[in-house]
């Protein structure tokens, strides 16, 4: 790992940076970065402090002022550049994600494909920044809307995703004309301080100023600050729903914009016309894939009666199955919860499910010893529940699923639509009325909603985000890109009279 993080220029002096960008030390609060994997320590680094933190903003707002004179073509160029040299540190990048968060190689190479996938995709829009034309009720009028970036676009991302959310909101920032601040989680920074390293590199090879992307390292109040400073109109957080409530109620007092990516409770539904040799595999992802700490991961299912004890069979069976350890390992499915909290919390909540009637049918087990020396390593759980109980509206960042039975799809979309959050959602069927009923507005209430795969893995080129308790933001493809940008409607008089609107009369002569 030393080799990986001297190719990013991560070695010591830097772990005393405050910023990720400019090398400035720090006095600010030490983080200790120990990898779940294997509890070793990857390094240290210091948290920006006030001070630092306004000189970063600074910093960026004179970037935007050269950033948003460059065609949209020209940005999209030079995000195109870093999605190439993100191809060329892949391998690098993938495997520093998943020793510092824990995930599985594969999903940590996936997510950095994730980036290279959005970069794509942002290269073409920076064609298609498109605005409309509307016919004026006056003659010799023409009326069109516009687009125009705000200028310094904050994100805070979470440590399950070190990379990939902060490139899907970084991307398509940089196309539209904005510059971005980055507050990455205290829990995965040096993941992040690699991907900075990477677009240093672009900038400096373009002869751009570096604030274009700039990154804070710290924790709450470094956040709190990104979200009080009126010179960041636009605040994408990534986290739990109590973070995005004090984050949207910050910004919204200074009447900024947010988009909020939130808590998810996600189920996947199993109707009796399910074929369960696709669903058994979408479940056990979803579920058991990056420990549970994806905001996607399947934590309830909801299975018709009918198919409910061979279900219950096939699925302990899977899980029976599951090789849990070093996650560098591709032998291994399973890797570590990001730290010992994480841990706690799994036991915590399988406790509760357990105080409140739920049955553990498999699970509920912290492994030690070698090669489980960090202590962040649990068994995957299936918990036997009541869709009622307090603790399966909760979500729990840990491998913990809750299965529960139903008679009638009605009662199926109904408890799936029962629970706070509203991101991802899923049924399996072969019935093509049972998945439209799903789909349609009397269906699922998320803004995800899948038919036949299971509730995580989302592609770039659609819309990313949920209702209710996670947030209503939206990330990512379609035409997310306008919440990066504002809307100004122009009217233009082209002729030599000067009629007004409504064919209202102001004559004084």
């Amino acid at each position: 790992m030393k080799d990986i993080l001297k190719k990013f220029n991560l070695t010591s002096p830097f772990y005393s940076v405050s910023t990720g960008q400019y090398h400035w030390k720090s006095t600010g609060e030490t983080f200790k970065i120990n990898s779940p994997v294997d509890g070793l320590l990857i390094g240290e680094i210091n948290s920006a402090t006030a001070t630092g933190f306004n000189k970063v903003v600074q910093q960026a707002q004179t970037a935007f002022l050269t950033w948003r004179t460059l065609p949209a073509p020209k940005r999209g160029d030079i995000v195109r550049q870093f999605g190439n040299e993100l191809r060329l540190h892949k391998q690098d990048l993938g495997t520093l994600v998943s020793y510092e968060m824990g995930k599985s190689l594969q999903e940590g190479l996936g997510e950095v494909q994730e980036m290279i996938d959005i970069c794509d995709f942002a290269v073409g829009l920076s064609r298609q920044l498109y605005g409309l034309q509307m016919h004026s009720e006056r003659p010799q009028h023409r009326m069109l809307e516009q687009w125009h970036p705000l200028g310094i676009v904050g994100i805070i991302s979470a440590f399950n995703f070190p990379v990939a959310v902060w490139a899907w909101n970084a991307a398509i920032a940089w196309v539209c004309g904005n510059v971005c601040l980055w507050k990455p989680s205290e829990k995965t920074p040096f993941s992040a301080l690699a991907c900075q390293e990477i677009m240093k590199t672009v900038l400096k090879n373009n002869n751009l100023p570096e604030g274009i992307s700039s990154m804070v390292i710290g924790g709450r109040d470094i956040g709190k600050q990104m979200a009080a400073n009126p010179n960041i109109p636009l605040v994408s957080a990534t986290g739990s729903t109590r973070m995005g409530k004090s984050v949207a109620e910050t910004v919204g007092k200074r009447l900024g914009k947010t988009i909020l990516e939130l808590g998810g409770n996600n189920a996947i539904i199993v109707t009796e016309n399910a074929d369960l040799k696709h669903a058994i595999p979408a479940i056990v992802f979803g579920a058991v894939g990056t420990a549970g700490q994806r905001c996607t991961s399947t934590r309830r299912l909801i299975v018709h009666a009918s198919k409910y004890d061979v279900l219950v069979k096939q699925l302990s069976s899977t899980y029976k199955q599951l090789s849990i350890g070093n996650p560098l390992n591709e032998k291994n499915h399973v890797g570590p919860l990001i730290d010992k909290d994480a841990v706690n919390q799994y036991t915590k909540a399988i406790n509760t499910a357990i105080e409140q009637g739920g049955k553990v049918l498999y699970g509920n087990k912290i492994l030690e010893g070698t090669p489980y020396s960090s202590g962040c390593y649990v068994l995957p759980t299936i918990i036997e529940a009541n869709p009622k109980m307090a603790i399966v509206k909760h979500e729990t960042f840990a491998p913990i699923l809750y299965i529960m039975t139903y008679d009638t799809l009605e009662e199926a979309i109904a408890i799936n639509n029962n629970v706070p959050q509203g991101l991802s959602s899923s049924v399996f069927t072969l019935n093509i009325r049972e998945s439209e009923a799903f789909l349609s507005h009397q269906g699922s209430d998320c803004g995800i909603a899948n038919v036949n795969i299971g509730t995580s893995g989302a592609e770039i080129g659609g819309a990313f985000g949920g209702e209710k308790e996670t947030g209503g933001g939206r990330e990512s493809g379609s035409d997310a890109w306008k919440a990066y940008m504002r809307r100004q409607t122009c009217t233009l008089n082209y002729g030599k009279a000067m009629p007004l609107a409504q064919g209202i009369k102001f004559d004084f002569n």
